[in-house]
């Protein structure tokens, strides 16, 4: 493992030398790709020089206490000094394990939040618009920005659709557990008989992909422009400012409608079709890795049900970990930490574990 963070370390300090030469910083798209990588290696290497240091200072104590054996009070101390490094340097190793064994690429990315009604109609429309405020609290709670890209909402302020870029530091790291199927149980508003009712959304977690790992070549694309509408096809705008774009190889499609200006949506929807195609092509390695391997969260297949929202009982139930909590109407004001924090410290295990 020491040899292994040894290279690591050589490399963070080659990117940080390179990172400082004019002629790449003149050169965005590749001072971006070395910014990354810098950023990915940081929290390794600042663990790994804390190893290295108490490492020397456990062999400086180690000295005092054999150079002490006349002074038993001296060499008492020297040992103690000697014992409290050891299990900080035990500890660091623990940590140095987890940031090798579950550090992903895309940790530190902006995400794409793409959040879509299931099976329920109207009462899932309405849970979406629930678990899309949710999202947004919560990332406003760290500092993050939030931008709607495309929204489909419905006549009573539901959504059928709406995808979000929520930018900031860790982002996909946090939230990269969220995929999957949110189901809810609650007693609609128009329900007479008081019945509760079961209703699916979708949620799919996917970092941002920029143009320095994915390359989307022009003749591959099919674009077309129409008017916007909101609600009921009520006109929003009098020109032609929404976007669809079409990825021929693949067939994947994404509209943009939620810009007055056709320029922004072209762009935002371009932003949302490169980081579905890193996404795919992402997950078919992720779907040869997991065929050797379990995980106990599940694989994160967004057809996965994962998580129960069951409001007469103001409970939140995880399906991958067992988890339960009682406190639903505070989860969904956007205090997601003590459930993601479970998720991913079972990840971290798992993965030890294995290791």
């Amino acid at each position: 493992m020491l040899e292994k963070l040894k290279e690591i370390e050589e490399k963070f300090d080659e990117i940080t030398a390179r990172m400082s030469d004019p002629r790449v910083i003149a050169d965005q798209k590749t001072f971006q790709k070395l910014a990354r990588e810098h950023g990915q290696l940081s929290d390794i290497v600042e663990k790994y020089r804390e190893h290295k240091r108490v490492a020397r200072e456990i062999l400086s104590a180690e000295e005092i206490a054999a150079e002490s054996k006349e002074d038993r009070e001296m060499s008492e101390l020297a040992q103690l000094e000697v014992e409290g490094l050891k299990a900080q340097q035990d500890a660091l190793e623990q940590e140095i394990k987890v940031l090798l064994l579950t550090r992903d690429p895309n940790d530190q990315k902006n995400i794409f939040l793409e959040i879509r009604a299931g099976t329920g109609g109207e009462e899932a429309a309405l849970f979406a618009a629930d678990l899309f405020r949710m999202y947004s609290r919560y990332a406003e709670g760290r500092g993050w920005r939030v931008e709607v890209m495309h929204s489909n909402i419905t006549g009573v302020g539901g959504f059928k659709e709406i995808i979000a870029l929520i930018e900031g530091r860790g982002a996909y790291s946090r939230l990269k557990y969220e995929s999957g199927v949110h189901r809810v149980q609650r007693i609609p508003a128009t329900e007479a008989g008081g019945r509760i009712h079961t209703s699916a959304v979708t949620v799919a977690v996917i970092p941002e992909a920029d143009e320095v790992e994915l390359e989307v070549k022009q003749n591959e694309l099919k674009i077309d422009v129409f008017r916007s509408s909101g609600p009921g096809g009520q006109s929003v705008n009098t020109t032609d400012s929404a976007v669809r774009i079409t990825h021929i190889p693949t067939g994947l499609v994404v509209i943009c409608q939620d810009e007055k200006s056709q320029l922004k949506n072209k762009v935002k929807a371009m932003k949302v079709l490169r980081a579905r195609l890193l996404d795919r092509l992402e997950q078919a390695q992720e779907d040869e890795i997991a065929k050797n391997r379990k995980s106990q969260v599940g694989s994160g297949d967004r057809s996965e049900r994962i998580r129960t929202y069951n409001f007469p009982q103001n409970r939140v139930t995880d399906h991958r970990i067992g988890l339960t909590l009682h406190k639903l109407d505070t989860i969904l004001a956007g205090s997601l930490d003590e459930t993601i924090d479970a998720l991913t410290t079972t990840m971290q295990a798992e993965s030890l574990k294995e290791f």
